[in-house]
């Protein structure tokens, strides 16, 4: 995704500036080549030195520097994406002004690359009406701005509006600037993720052993391609996806209750999760002692989410469901995208070693209705998430 891109990384003066060698590093590592430009203030709060050892790149801080008389019209003209992280409420003033009397405001004004900022001051700061209205401007003008965010700031623990977002936020928005314009785009996404859970009695619980990671890996792909997107999960240990709306849910009826809700407003339905198919007939509403030395359950299947779904599918609805498989994993798939009226399934095979649950790999085969059959080999599941989102713009033209 990186390989091969261009990034100017500006950097001002404040002290989330160290964040930024770790978004510099995190950069430099997936291939791209990072030119570091330190304002005057930055220089105050961390070295040139650091950056240059991570970037393996020189790195320039003044107009005046010897052999740098146009390097703020080739820093712009070259970039794929320029990233200012942190930006203070005093670059975003001088920025939407169009002021340009240093290296780093001067490359601003002459990039015909997209701008991502990411704020980072003080509360008070942040609140003031003309931080807004530069923030405003510059956002009419094109610019992209993620955060800041709550937390603790320089000032002290509490929490307060105007950190800097994270390296790894930052990361995801400036891939979704960069590549967030292709089919997807303003497409809204509707997608399953995790296991279900259900009662036996206030403590036990009936689930499986679904870890989450492929439908989050799929969220926030979908939405790093420029689509809109919730999520609605189970109960799972998965961050949050960044950008993306997420509805947490315990039950199967609860995730089926909440995909009905969104499917009449969505273009993509992705159902990645494994919800419960049986819970127990009858939940006890007080633990079952282990003294009484046993019991026996009986159980009722539970709704099919998708066919659940048949009678409110609308026709610019792309349906793409799951199959965990096992003995003839595709023949099982192709004949469930057939019974559940499927635009494109993603098969499993559940025997394969490093694929399905529990495990950050997998392997699949993607099929759809027209005949199409991709096989994706074993590989990280970020990856697989890609290749299903590869088929499905393939799929919707």
């Amino acid at each position: 995704m990186w390989q091969g891109r261009r990034v100017v990384l500006g950097v001002t003066g404040g002290i989330a500036a160290y964040k930024s060698v770790h978004l510099a590093r995190a950069l430099s590592v997936r291939g791209a080549t990072v030119d570091v430009v330190l304002s005057h203030g930055a220089t105050r709060f961390i070295g040139v030195a650091t950056f240059e050892a991570v970037t393996r790149r020189r790195v320039v801080t003044s107009l005046w520097e010897p052999g740098t008389a146009l390097e703020h019209v080739t820093l712009g003209e070259q970039a794929d994406l320029i990233i200012v992280a942190p930006a203070t409420a005093h670059l975003l003033a001088r920025a939407a002004q169009g002021m340009a009397d240093d290296l780093l405001s001067a490359t601003l004004l002459a990039a015909r690359a997209p701008v991502l900022v990411a704020p980072a001051m003080n509360d008070e700061m942040f609140a003031q009406s003309a931080t807004a209205a530069n923030l405003a401007h510059l956002r009419e003008r094109g610019w992209h701005v993620v955060g800041p965010v709550v937390g603790p700031l320089a000032e002290g623990p509490a929490d307060r509006p105007g950190r800097m977002s994270e390296p790894e936020a930052i990361l995801a928005h400036a891939e979704r600037v960069l590549y967030g314009e292709g089919p997807l785009q303003h497409a809204k996404v509707l997608v399953t993720a995790g296991p279900t859970r259900e009662a036996i009695d206030p403590v036990r619980v009936v689930t499986n052993r679904s870890s989450g990671r492929m439908g989050h890996a799929l969220a926030e792909a979908a939405w790093r391609r420029g689509a809109e997107v919730t999520l609605v999960t189970g109960p799972t240990g998965e961050p949050p996806p960044h950008g993306v709306t997420v509805l947490r849910v315990e039950t199967t009826s609860e995730m089926a209750a909440a995909v009905r809700r969104h499917l009449p407003s969505s273009d993509v339905l992705i159902m990645a999760a494994a919800p419960a198919d049986y819970r127990p007939v009858t939940s006890r509403d007080t633990k079952l002692p282990r003294s009484e030395g046993g019991f026996t359950l009986a159980f009722e299947a539970t709704d099919d989410i998708l066919l659940g779904t048949l009678a409110e599918r609308h026709p610019r609805l792309t349906t793409v469901g799951f199959a965990l498989e096992t003995g003839d994993a595709v023949a099982k798939g192709r004949a469930k995208l057939r019974r559940k009226q499927l635009d494109m399934i993603v098969v499993n095979d559940a025997l394969e070693p490093g694929a399905g649950f529990e495990v950050p790999t997998n392997a699949v085969t993607i099929l759809d209705v027209h005949g199409v059959e991709t096989r994706v080999s074993l590989r990280d599941k970020a990856l697989v998430a890609e290749a299903i989102l590869d088929a499905i713009e393939a799929y919707r033209g």
